[in-house]
């Protein structure tokens, strides 16, 4: 049961694209709360503007939040009304802004949602891929072992995955699933969602590992991956136990150089790329 004063702490959804998508509660709420807390002050002023609302602004982001929490829970328990927003869509969906919802928790204020758009449930409400079952991943990690593990903790996963991604490292990341997940695997690829230049391919991991491999894409990116099928076969080995020659074949039929898929492939196992690349020469003159 809260036990703060009248402070509330509203967490409130913001366009993911398109300035058009904001609710009209929102707008009431962004109007009326003390302070807002916001990832990045110039994009959230910009929405502010547009509706003609000056209420004071407050950075919040991954740097500044510890601090920035302690300040702002705070300020909820003498009775202040705070909004939380993100750069676009929910806030503490994949992103540091749980922390202050769980500090308000912790301090017995009260939280309440205003619901808003999401990329996630956007991307998912038209990929065409299974909605009634999904995980949601976020962004894989940067680091190459990491980034392996993640995807082979992942190979056998039946419901519909959701990740996010960076333009700049989409090529790399969708031939490393084509590996480790399957050439045939179904994906969705959303970039900009609800902007005017919104982009929408559909294939499998394989053509869009080729396509983007070739094609870098810009902005921020959901991809949306169909779930494995079925059991694999060798579902009893260890998760490191890629087959290495066969994911150097897949990426090859996605298009490309067997230099290049030598490379990815020894990313994703940690083996020697030298050594996989004489092995695939190997199997080629067999």
């Amino acid at each position: 049961m809260p036990t703060g004063a009248d402070g509330i702490l509203y967490v409130v959804g913001t366009p993911i694209g398109n300035p058009a998508d904001i609710t009209a509660r929102a707008l009431e709420v962004l109007a009326a709360v003390d302070l807002i807390a916001c990832e990045d002050t110039r994009r959230t002023g910009r929405i502010l503007a547009a509706h003609s609302i000056r209420t004071p602004m407050l950075s919040y982001f991954e740097h500044n939040e510890v601090r920035r929490a302690a300040e702002l829970v705070d300020r909820l328990r003498r009775g202040d009304k705070i909004a939380l927003v993100t750069d676009a869509g929910t806030p503490a969906i994949s992103d540091p802004g749980y922390r202050l919802v769980r500090a308000a928790i912790e301090a017995g204020v009260r939280v309440t949602a205003v619901p808003g758009p999401s990329a996630v449930v956007a991307a998912l409400s038209i990929s065409g891929l299974p909605t009634d079952r999904f995980v949601f991943e976020g962004f894989l990690p940067a680091k190459a072992a990491a980034r392996r593990s993640a995807l082979l903790a992942l190979a056998h996963e039946a419901r519909t995955i959701v990740f996010f991604e960076a333009g700049r490292r989409l090529g790399e990341c969708l031939t490393e699933m084509a590996a480790v997940f399957g050439a045939d695997r179904i994906a969705v690829v959303f970039r900009e969602l609800t902007k005017t230049y919104e982009e929408i391919v559909r294939g499998t991991l394989a053509d869009l590992a080729s396509r983007f491999s070739r094609e870098p894409a810009l902005g921020e990116v959901t991809l949306v991956v169909e779930g494995a099928r079925e059991p694999s076969a060798d579902r009893e080995k260890a998760p490191h136990a890629l087959d290495e020659a066969r994911a150097v074949e897949v990426l090859r039929e996605a298009g490309l150089s067997l230099k290049q898929a030598a490379a990815a492939v020894a990313r994703l196992t940690g083996g020697s790329r030298r050594e996989i690349y004489q092995a695939a020469l190997r199997a080629r003159g067999s």
